[in-house]
Parts: C-alpha cells; sequence; structure tokens
C-alpha cells in the first residue's frame, strides 16, 4: 500500500506565484477562494516589518548623532555624517509612506536612545555621552538638525 505524500500549498511551494494568484483573485473580486489566512498573516507582517525598519534606522541614527557630536575622531567624522543623511533619507520616505509610523517612531525613541548610547560607551569608553538626549526629540528635527553645529 502507497502512502498519499502530503499536499503542499502554493504559498509553501511558491510564494511568489501564491501572491500573483491572490491579487488576481482580489482584482476579479473571488474572495471566496483566497487563501484569507497567509494574506493575513503576510499583511501583519509588512506592517511589522516597517516598523522593524524604522526602528532600526533610528538606533543608527542615534548612534552617528552621537558619535558625530561627541566622538573628536575628525577622519571618520565624513562618513557619520553620509550615515546620517541616508538614514534621514529612508526614515522621510518610510514615514512618507506610512504617516502612521510616526507614533512607532515617537514610541521608540526611548529604547533607540538606550540601545545606541549602551553600544557607543562599550566601544568608546574614553568618551563622555550624556545620559538622556540633549536635543530636541521632534521628528523634524531630528531629521534635520545638525546638532554638532550648535
Amino acid at each position: 500500500m502507497t502512502q498519499a505524500l502530503p499536499q503542499t500549498s502554493l504559498y509553501d511551494r511558491d510564494f511568489v506565484a501564491w501572491c500573483d494568484d491572490a491579487v488576481a483573485k482580489l482584482k476579479a473580486g473571488q474572495l471566496a477562494e483566497i487563501d484569507l489566512e497567509n494574506l493575513i498573516e503576510e499583511i501583519e507582517g509588512l506592517a511589522g516589518r516597517d516598523r522593524r525598519e524604522v526602528r532600526s534606522r533610528l538606533d543608527v541614527l542615534l548612534a552617528h548623532l552621537l558619535k558625530r557630536i561627541y566622538v573628536e575622531n575628525f577622519a571618520d567624522w565624513r562618513g557619520w555624517e553620509n550615515t546620517i543623511h541616508e538614514q534621514r533619507r529612508e526614515l522621510r520616505i518610510l514615514l512618507e509612506q506610512s504617516p502612521s509610523l510616526r507614533n512607532h517612531f515617537i514610541q521608540s525613541f526611548d529604547s533607540s536612545w538606550q540601545s545606541a548610547l549602551g553600544n557607543l560607551r562599550i566601544n568608546y569608553p574614553e568618551v563622555q555621552f550624556p545620559d538622556i538626549w540633549p536635543f530636541s526629540r521632534e521628528i523634524e528635527a531630528l531629521l534635520s538638525e545638525r546638532f554638532w553645529q550648535q
């Protein structure tokens, strides 16, 4: 007697084909034929991905702002400024595409600050970094001001 092999769904076999199929069914109004469970999971994943990206870019931005403001290593300043510019640009794009991420940006500030500060204190033990962020926490300020020139 032969055993039947378990059937795998299109979602498990070919994700891109599954996406194309789901889009085609949505466009055709074939809602009953949609793989709803996986569709919900993927949509939730997209929102989570964007939240993680905001947090990650904010971590990097704050770390490089701190380095540029407090670390007296002239040779690295240009590279740090380039990274600051890149993180700011990408954060602006994310916030323009999804304005609701502004709330996540604000809510993530304290944990991003602690993460950046902790890592920098390990990597630059000779530098006196402040315990609290001494500048504006406003999104527009964080995405534009040259705090090192103040």
